[in-house]
């Protein structure tokens, strides 16, 4: 496999690319000031959980790496359809470029945009004309069906969407 300036790079274990990408994240929300921590193995919607010192509401971070591919995106499934709390962001990694990149979206918009994806591309014909057949596994992509291009610039690096959560006030008692 060859990058874009043509030098050879290797293909790394998904289980390492995972882990990198969890440590990426968590990495950039220490450096800005946030306390974040890695969530236990197996816990259920987050990889890294986020509290704010100060108080507002504490939230939940799933992260989803990639380090190369077609079409640039990240592997979902249908369950994340229907993930949309106000507390949850899914943090994309990029390996694929020299200097990783992370895109912050909210799991609402997320949810939003894999389920339109899906729907769009199930009521569309295949390469040879045929209907494509349901299944549980979706795409996030850059160039989904039903979004602008370039709709996910927005939010590269966008860390502040985070702490904007951390000025709401708490609702869990002291």
């Amino acid at each position: 496999m060859t990058s874009e300036d043509g030098t050879m790079v290797r293909k790394v274990d998904t289980s390492l690319t995972g882990a990198a990408g969890e440590h990426l994240v968590l990495s950039r929300l220490l450096s800005r000031g946030f306390l974040a921590a890695q969530a236990p193995r197996g816990t259920r919607k987050a990889d890294i959980l986020v509290n704010f010192l100060d108080g507002g509401e504490p939230c939940l971070i799933q992260v989803k790496s990639r380090q190369y591919g077609s079409d640039g995106g990240w592997h979902m499934g249908e369950k994340h359809e229907s993930q949309v709390d106000k507390d949850l962001f899914f943090c994309f990694v990029d390996f694929q470029p020299h200097n990783p990149t992370v895109h912050v979206i909210p799991a609402q918009v997320v949810a939003e945009t894999v389920r339109v994806d899906h729907e769009i591309w199930l009521s569309t014909p295949g390469k040879r004309g045929q209907a494509h057949n349901p299944t549980k596994f979706r795409r996030l992509r850059p160039n989904p069906y039903g979004k602008a291009e370039n709709w996910m610039d927005e939010y590269l690096e966008n860390w502040d969407q985070i702490r904007l959560l951390s000025l709401q006030p708490s609702t869990s008692s002291e």
